[in-house]
């Protein structure tokens, strides 16, 4: 039998499914994990203001979903790791399967 996670190691999955919850933040994720972008980049790609995206943002990164990097004055945001970008693509994986009727498969 394989061993039971954490308490800590739950709440933390717990946390970042919640954050992953919202669909302006999965939206984000999703072109943060091929990629950096900043602030004014992500507002212009998914459709929403800009105070709107930086609090997402904000909440991303403390959740441990999302890191910053600085280029001068700007501020280029990415997926924390390779953890966070399959995440993120398997949950969309997933979602194209039930949304196109596409055969599961266990591989």
């Amino acid at each position: 039998m394989q061993e039971q996670p954490s308490a800590a190691q739950v709440e933390t999955a717990v946390d970042a499914f919640r954050m992953l919850g919202d669909a302006a933040r999965l939206r984000l994720m999703w072109l943060l994990a091929s990629g950096e972008y900043d602030v004014t980049s992500l507002a212009e790609a998914i459709g929403t203001a800009r105070p709107s995206v930086s609090q997402h943002l904000a909440k991303l990164r403390l959740a441990g979903l999302v890191e910053t990097r600085r280029q001068g004055r700007r501020v280029l945001y990415r997926a924390r790791d390779a953890h966070v970008r399959r995440l993120i693509a398997e949950a969309l994986f997933h979602a194209d399967h039930e949304v196109s009727g596409i055969p599961r498969h266990d591989t």
